[in-house]
């Protein structure tokens, strides 16, 4: 904000005066038609902002906030990722991220030696059981920390089309979890994952909205004790518009958790999205996850993980996951992004996006809630048709060259090559298994043409 006085010798400029100068400037030309464009969440961007476009809303006060570099491990070999956990806290790493593949995994052994009460713990389960959780929370009682246990059998239902076991066996693991955390005061037991709806193509509005549903069918559930809640979300290469999707989310969640009483914060973990990287000139993923990660640094995350510019096609490697966290360090270090989010408070264009998302998220959630909410849209398909109808509108954009992805629908590299060199599938693989639900399923702009130009080498 300007201090008292400052500009005082200057008159004050109207949105009506800018306008008839930029008018003056564009010699005859159509303000509307050259100048202002509509983004596919219905928002219309213009050229300039000033104060008289938040004068009738009450803008978003973002709080000085830390955030947290973060490393993903897969966990294969418990003692290989432990000791592999504890080499990365040594060389910047700030928060661990552990994705967790069965039942047998010794979560406690895999924490052996770390710090726990210095470094946020999050755990990524592709299964739901008690037993494993409750042994890590009883090992855990005496020591303070912040842990995440990352548990959301209903986006496990979005992802897969089936619930873990059944609705109901998921439902009691998750109340005698929430049981288990309320004790520890430490535990973070759900994350709600919208990096799926941003992946399969989700707009902003929508990745907002089903979030925000995704949670209020846990506070339904589990209203009357209601624990700690954390949100993971996916960030595009839209700079702006992503800075404004996570200051909408935490003021939507902050309106809605206000109604019911209960926590008005969350943790907001954050990763790049896998929607716009490419296989073909792969380096160019490097500047993409750069300008996601400040996106959700000065959205306010708490927590940044970044995505390795070869991860679509290579196996976990010293390398990249080196690069990828020296991203955020230098971020971080040498940028002074710190302890920036706050910075955004008063930005004229950024509150104006923030609100306008918010009020479209909100009365987005609110028609599915009057619809029977999410479970019900999930069921009945409408939410998988909504997220492909706006995945078919960016693909056709892409196709038609109007979204870029360098060095993929433009200023390809005729010499570039990737066959033999693939240790990871990079596209959508088509599933057999039978399925409660239509699965929501993600897919990158570039796959069709990454394959055509892999089958022409």
């Amino acid at each position: 904000m300007n201090k008292p006085g400052l500009f005082d010798e200057f008159s004050e400029v109207s949105a009506k005066q800018w306008k008839q100068k930029i008018q003056y400037d564009l010699k005859g030309a159509d303000y509307n038609d050259t100048l202002v464009w509509e983004s596919p969440e219905g928002i219309k961007i213009k050229p300039f902002y000033n104060s008289e476009d938040v004068k009738d809303f009450e803008v978003l006060e973002q709080k000085p906030r830390t955030w947290k570099i973060a490393q993903s491990l897969y966990v294969g070999d418990t003692v290989k990722t432990n000791k592999k956990a504890r080499g990365f806290l040594k060389k910047g790493v700030e928060s661990l991220i552990f994705t967790v593949p069965n039942d047998q995994i010794d979560l406690v052994e895999l924490l052996k030696g770390i710090e726990v009460p210095n470094t946020p713990i999050h755990f990524n389960f592709s299964f739901l059981a008690q037993g494993p959780i409750e042994k890590l929370l009883t090992s855990l009682k005496t020591l303070p920390t912040q842990l995440h246990l990352h548990v959301d059998s209903i986006g496990n239902l979005a992802r897969t089309g089936n619930w873990y076991r059944s609705q109901k066996e998921d439902t009691e693991v998750l109340q005698r979890l929430i049981h288990l955390t309320a004790e520890t005061d430490f535990a973070y037991p759900f994350a709600i994952d919208t990096t799926l709806y941003q992946n399969a193509g989700a707009n902003l509005v929508q990745q907002l909205a089903y979030g925000l549903s995704h949670a209020h069918e846990y506070l339904n559930e589990f209203s009357t004790a209601f624990p700690k809640t954390a949100f993971k979300v996916a960030v595009g290469g839209n700079y702006f518009f992503e800075i404004a999707k996570i200051r909408a989310l935490r003021w939507l969640w902050a309106s809605l958790a206000s109604d019911y009483g209960i926590d008005t914060e969350c943790h907001i973990l954050a990763v790049p999205s896998k929607r716009n990287k490419t296989l073909y000139d792969y380096n160019v993923n490097m500047l993409r996850t750069t300008s996601e990660c400040m996106s959700g640094i000065l959205g306010g995350a708490d927590t940044i993980c970044n995505l390795p510019y070869d991860a679509l096609y290579h196996k976990d490697n010293d390398f990249a996951e080196r690069i990828s966290r020296n991203q955020l360090i230098l971020l971080k270090e040498e940028s002074y992004f710190e302890n920036i989010a706050h910075v955004t408070n008063g930005a004229f264009y950024i509150e104006s996006l923030t609100h306008q998302l918010a009020q479209k998220a909100l009365a987005l959630f609110k028609q599915i809630e009057a619809s029977g909410g999410f479970l019900k849209a999930l069921e009945t398909g409408k939410i998988q048709q909504k997220i492909k109808e706006s995945a078919l509108k960016e693909q056709t954009l892409f196709d038609a060259g109007e979204t870029i992805l360098l060095g993929t629908n433009a200023y390809q590299d005729s010499n570039d090559r990737m066959k033999g060199t693939l240790e990871l599938y990079p596209f959508t693989k088509k599933r057999s298994e039978k399925t409660k639900i239509i699965p929501i399923i993600e897919k990158r702009w570039a796959e069709e043409m990454e394959q055509k130009r892999l089958d022409n080498e």
